[in-house]
């Protein structure tokens, strides 16, 4: 798929607009997406939450998901992600996050995400599983 069709289908899915991230590449079981700065995602003493950094890594999995299948993609879901934070990124920055499709059953879809700052740091590390669903209708991807 191209990039605008996977950045459609990102934008049409309310779960993921409040965060606005923008998908910058995707080629054959890879995607990365981008996390603007944004205040709203800050904890109180001024890094990044947590669940902002899972949000990205299971959005750039998901894309990297539908950028393999196409519309079978769009109807696999997260089963499992653990996650490992290994530096923080204080204040609202832009941040980067790429995801690797490592093998792919019949049902299973194993990968992982890192998300770094625009600098190359790791900040996070993430494992995930997602399972596709047979059956399901795909009609909402372009």
């Amino acid at each position: 798929m191209s990039l605008s069709q996977l950045q459609a289908v990102l934008d049409g899915s309310p779960f993921a607009r409040y965060y606005g991230f923008r998908v910058e590449t995707a080629d054959e079981g890879t995607a990365a997406v981008l996390c603007p700065a944004n205040t709203d995602f800050l904890r109180p003493d001024g890094i990044i939450a947590g669940p902002v950094f899972m949000a990205a890594a299971d959005v750039a999995m998901w894309m990297a998901v539908i950028n393999a299948y196409g519309r079978e993609g769009n109807s696999t879901v997260t089963v499992e992600m653990k996650t490992n934070f290994v530096s923080a990124l204080t204040g609202a920055q832009e941040f980067r996050c790429t995801a690797r499709i490592l093998k792919s059953g019949s049902r299973l879809v194993f990968g992982t995400a890192d998300c770094s700052a625009l600098d190359g740091r790791l900040l996070t590390h993430h494992t995930m599983t997602y399972i596709r669903r047979a059956g399901k209708s795909n009609a909402d991807v372009p």
